[in-house]
């Protein structure tokens, strides 16, 4: 009777939404697994319908959702999704989401205002997952915001270990954007053995999505600046940056982000902006329309396909980011 597979032994199912499909298909891949077949539709009042077309109970599930535009349709979808899976009498159900939705309203700026990206956890859990998984939060303490395991993947080694095989590391300065993203300059700045440089950021707050910047703290001249930061929306704020460099006598300025979000005039800004290349992962997908020559995309499938397995196997995922943590 042993080498009999008994109903309730544990084995993996990934999920995947309509969000980004490619994605989900690369990690199945690496995982040796097939995705779950699952009937999607969009009724013509915008209502969502999933059904999950074979058997789920006792399945170890993990539903994989990119949180593009339109960031409300993929979120609903995945949590129809999770609900699903709950009902379907799944024993674990662990939502990946690489760019977590609603991150940058983490905390409040004024009276009257929400904290979404404590609902959006909330909203997780009542519809019955039971883990999270995302790759570089926009601010580290949503991880408390979830009332359960949360695996916050890192892609700071994918990028650097990519400039590292292109850009010379004893002319680069690595170059935080603003003040918020000098821990996650100084990341890389002990990964690349690089010195640090600053820019002083001043936003307006009557004008949303502009800044104006004051002054480069830190030595900039005839270097190779690595901008960095966790995501690229409009692309304001990065290319503002690249230009006051140039002006300060950067040799080349280029820039590593997480996530790709090119809302808007980013592509536009991106390929009139100063930057020689644009790094960056496809935790969500690059637009058909957007045309950028200047980007790379790096795959962060190998990630989130080895935190999977070690969720899976009850191993650590803590393990796979030694030396590298934000």
């Amino acid at each position: 009777m042993s080498g009999i597979k008994r109903p309730n032994e544990k084995h993996l199912m990934l999920c995947t939404g309509r969000a980004f499909p490619e994605l989900a298909e690369e990690v199945a891949d690496l995982l040796h697994v097939e995705l779950v077949p699952t009937r999607s539709l969009t009724y013509a009042n915008s209502e969502i319908y999933v059904r999950f077309e074979e058997s789920v109970r006792g399945a170890d599930a993990f539903v994989i959702q990119s949180h593009c535009a339109p960031v409300n349709e993929w979120l609903m979808e995945q949590l129809i999704m999770v609900d699903a899976l709950k009902r379907a009498s799944a024993k674990r159900i662990t939502v990946v989401s690489p760019f977590y939705p609603y991150a940058r309203q983490d905390k409040k700026h004024a009276g009257r205002e929400p904290i979404s990206a404590r609902l959006v956890a909330d909203l997780y859990k009542t519809a019955g997952a039971d883990r999270l998984m995302s790759i570089d939060l926009h601010a580290s303490q949503i991880q408390g915001f979830f009332d359960g395991p949360v695996d916050h993947l890192i892609a700071l080694p994918v990028l650097a270990d990519y400039v590292v095989s292109k850009y010379p590391l004893d002319e680069m300065t690595v170059v935080s954007p603003d003040a918020g993203r000098v821990r996650l300059a100084d990341a890389y700045s002990d990964r690349l053995g690089a010195p640090l440089a600053i820019i002083h950021k001043r936003r307006d707050p009557n004008k949303a999505n502009e800044v104006a910047v004051g002054e480069v703290v830190g030595d900039v001249r005839d270097r190779v600046c690595l901008l960095v930061d966790d995501m690229i929306d409009t692309a304001g704020t990065i290319c503002l940056a690249a230009q006051t460099l140039k002006e300060r006598g950067a040799k080349a300025v280029i820039a590593a982000a997480t996530h790709p979000v090119l809302s808007g005039p980013a592509a536009q800004r991106l390929n009139e902006s100063a930057f020689e290349e644009v790094i960056v992962t496809n935790t969500m997908p690059i637009p058909d329309e957007v045309d950028i020559p200047k980007l790379t995309v790096l795959s962060v499938a190998p990630l989130i396909a080895e935190a999977i397995q070690q969720v899976f196997t009850d191993g650590s995922v803590t393990k796979l980011f030694e030396g590298a943590h934000v």
